[in-house]
């Protein structure tokens, strides 16, 4: 690849994230969102989830934010209050937006285990209280390239001349490469931006031929620069996520799975959470078929 950049981003931290548990039995590996990483701007969280059933993430609450599901193994069925259902395998994507307010589940559908990653994007304070939405591609339509040993999926963005048809309220780019070894990426990324590399599978080195070297389950964010150089030096195929978006700059206020500027917003959102009100009356009487399955109702 030619791609020409005048200032590689550097790896400025680098972290190793490690198994904890989350939801009913699942197990996940949080990169932002935890006690050293409260937040990315305009990043919430990083989970990479293995969950098998009957475990899983039932009937629960978001608001103020956007939740990214990208499937690497099995399938996940999502069900919500508003009788939107369906099931993502490996290679799809959920981009949902929480907007005003969701209450949904998230369950393995199938045998064996499921992996995948969600991201939480932040939402400015104009797009906090807007409709909830969602936006699903099938693994066969994620635009996808490759080029001199570089394969890239295109989740949201551009690259390599493939573009994403998914409109991203907040401005993101998410993309999933696979390096071959001896082989090199180089990506453009906007210098305002915030970015962060998180390696799935393989060795890599991030920030040019002398940067820091990473394996599977590190997130490392990267510096100011214009783009990002990745070299795999390794005789095994290398493939991460690269992950970039324009920060919002505002207050950030959160409790759980609320997400606000201030604390007096926290609290109105509970009081609608609990009484059902301002984008949760279908809460007060609705239950995922998942956890009636489970007798958790």
């Amino acid at each position: 690849m030619t791609t020409s950049m005048e200032k590689p981003r550097q790896v400025v931290r680098k972290f190793l994230a490690r198994p904890q548990h989350e939801g009913v039995g699942a197990v996940v590996r949080r990169s932002i969102g935890r006690f050293e990483l409260r937040y990315f701007d305009p990043f919430l969280v990083l989970d990479e989830f293995s969950v098998s059933a009957p475990a899983g993430f039932p009937d629960h609450p978001h608001r103020g934010f956007e939740t990214v599901t990208y499937m690497l193994e099995g399938a996940v069925t999502h069900e919500d209050f508003e009788g939107h259902r369906g099931t993502i395998k490996a290679g799809d994507v959920q981009w949902m937006t929480a907007g005003r307010g969701i209450v949904h589940s998230e369950m393995p559908a199938g045998p064996g285990t499921s992996r995948g990653l969600q991201l939480w994007v932040n939402l400015s304070s104009h797009n906090k209280m807007i409709e909830p939405g969602y936006q699903e591609i099938q693994s066969k339509d994620i635009a996808s390239t490759t080029s001199d040993g570089v394969t890239v999926r295109v989740i949201a963005g551009q690259s390599m001349g493939a573009r994403s048809p998914v409109r991203t309220r907040t401005p993101t780019m998410y993309l999933d490469f696979t390096v071959r070894p001896h082989a090199a990426a180089r990506q453009p990324v906007c210098a305002t931006w915030n970015a962060f590399a998180y390696v799935l599978e393989g060795e890599g080195v991030f920030g040019g031929g002398g940067g820091d070297k990473a394996g599977a389950h590190h997130l490392l964010l990267l510096g100011q620069g214009d783009g990002v150089e990745v070299w795999n030096r390794s005789d095994k195929p290398l493939r991460f996520l690269l992950i970039a978006g324009e920060p919002i700059g505002e207050p950030v206020a959160q409790l759980g799975p609320f997400v606000m500027n201030t604390e007096e917003e926290i609290d109105m959102t509970i009081n609608d959470f609990e009484f059902s009100i301002n984008g949760f009356e279908k809460a007060k009487h609705w239950k995922s078929q998942a956890l009636v399955a489970l007798g958790l109702e």
